[in-house]
């Protein structure tokens, strides 16, 4: 039997497995035990902050003029004529004129172009030139639009159909209905299942799972879609590294990251195209992979990726300021932590959104009621390496000191060094500052993103208690300064 991809989707929708409902009931009973599950053992520091997490840090705003992008870079653009990508042309080569001997074909592959390509460009009629004339070279922008494929086709084959699966299916439905269930893949997990069981008793529903199946059938047209990277893309994707071979031909494992690498660019950027898209539409970048197995290492501009069908984070559009709502226009909000694993955020009592949560410190929590502050969107941090408060125990064969004095070690730089904002700065792209409930004293810890938005659980990072990128935008524009936090077990 065949069918279309967007068909073939459809009816998988509908093919859902009946093992599923059995492993949700599972993943139910676990819900009381994810605080355990998601912070036990969290020691290994997130790459490049092995020294760093011993250090106090301080959140500083980005300045209104500094450039929310990368410096102009060579973007590879998706080759037509060729099984490989070309070489990228300087940006917008603009007019070359005809010197003696100059040949069209001579001159497209100078600019890494088609004879077609140049042809079409420039509305020519034949190949012959004259001493004096002037043609137009496309920039990388206008590469992206040329109809001409050159005379060897290669267009990029389309992603593989996925037949989806019954629990991507709700993540892509709970997403776009405000109850991130944290980086999207195809399989469940507990911080899934919570959600899910949040989603439906706090809309006031009953625990029935084919009825929630249904609603998102009913109301999820496509769970995935396509996306085409674009040249603008990479105004926040970092070149890529240059790696060695291995003897067998293969290359090699990336280097591990260093604080010096962290504090080095003026934009802490995507790593690479995959991350780009991953964290754009809300996804695993392991399950991104696996939707798009054709695709290289490092995808060039114009190729296609096969998404979750969420509403994307645009990098591009976070402003430099102002990314609450004013307390008139929200009406009554408040937030909850609960468990130390989600951020609930109700609306005129009601609940409006879910989203997963981790500490970025061991022993990092809250009780009572704190104020949320304002946001901070572009956040740096700051350190002159001041090591945390270090308490010397002392001890003997029958006694422990149960008030060991405070040792403070004299901090190490006279002056900051800063990690620059972007969104892999370990604060996210978003930090909202944090108060006891009747006080405006900032607190040296507040809510923001996160660099590892599908290893956030795993990882000591710097800050206080984090969401993955998306998450935090969204629960910025939700929450305007003023509202209350609740810490609930």
């Amino acid at each position: 039997m065949g069918g279309t991809p967007a068909l073939l989707e459809a009816r998988a929708s509908r093919r859902l497995p009946l093992s599923i409902s059995y492993l949700l009931s599972s993943i139910f009973s676990l819900i009381f035990l994810i605080p355990t599950f998601l912070q036990a053992n969290q020691q290994r520091p997130e790459p490049g902050l092995e020294r760093a997490v011993n250090w106090k840090w301080s959140v500083v705003p980005s300045p209104p003029s500094q450039p929310w992008r990368l410096p102009p870079q060579r973007v590879p653009v998706l080759a037509n004529s060729t099984a490989t990508a070309p070489a990228t042309p300087t940006a917008d080569p603009g007019i070359y004129t005809i010197k003696k001997g100059d040949v069209l074909v001579r001159i497209a592959k100078r600019f890494d172009l088609t004879v077609a390509q140049l042809r079409e460009f420039n509305a020519l009629q034949s190949d012959f030139l004259q001493i004096g004339q002037e043609l137009r070279i496309p920039n990388t922008e206008e590469r992206l639009t040329l109809r001409t494929t050159g005379s060897k086709k290669t267009e990029q084959p389309a992603a593989q159909p996925n037949l989806v699966n019954e629990v991507l299916l709700l993540r892509v439905f709970l997403d776009n209905q405000g109850f991130s269930t944290g980086a999207i893949s195809d399989h469940a997990d507990p911080v899934f299942g919570r959600v899910l069981h949040l989603y439906q008793t706090g809309r006031g529903e009953t625990l029935d799972h084919a009825a929630v199946v249904s609603e998102a059938i009913a109301s999820t047209a496509k769970t995935l879609t396509d996306y085409t990277l674009r040249v603008e893309d990479f105004h926040f994707i970092a070149p890529p590294k240059a790696t060695l071979a291995t003897p067998d031909g293969k290359p090699a494992a990336a280097p591990r990251l260093t604080y010096e690498e962290l504090l080095s660019p003026t934009i802490l950027a995507y790593r690479s195209p995959w991350e780009f898209v991953a964290e754009r539409f809300h996804c695993d970048e392991k399950f991104l992979r696996k939707l798009n197995p054709k695709l290289g290492a490092n995808p060039p501009a114009g190729s296609i990726f096969r998404v979750p069908n969420v509403a994307p984070l645009e990098i591009e559009k976070i402003p430099a300021r102002e990314i609450q709502p004013s307390a008139e226009l929200a009406g009554p909000t408040r937030a909850v932590i609960r468990d130390l694993a989600v951020l609930e955020i109700y609306r005129d009592e009601k609940l409006a959104a879910v989203m997963p949560l981790s500490r970025s410190r061991p022993g990092l929590r809250g009780r009572g009621e704190w104020k949320i502050l304002d946001a901070i969107p572009r956040p740096r941090l700051a350190t002159i390496r001041e090591p945390h408060v270090v308490r010397e125990e002392k001890t003997g064969p029958f006694y422990v000191n149960p008030n060991p004095t405070p040792r403070l070690a004299p901090a190490v730089l006279e002056r900051e060094e800063i990690l620059p904002a972007g969104p892999n700065n370990p604060a996210g792209v978003v930090w909202i500052n944090l108060s006891k409930a009747n006080e405006n004293t900032l607190l040296p810890f507040g809510l923001h993103g996160t660099a590892t938005p599908s290893e956030m659980f795993g990882y000591e990072s710097l800050g206080g208690f984090r969401l993955a990128n998306w998450d935090i935008v969204r629960a910025a524009s939700l929450l305007p300064p003023g509202s209350k936090l609740e810490w609930l077990p």
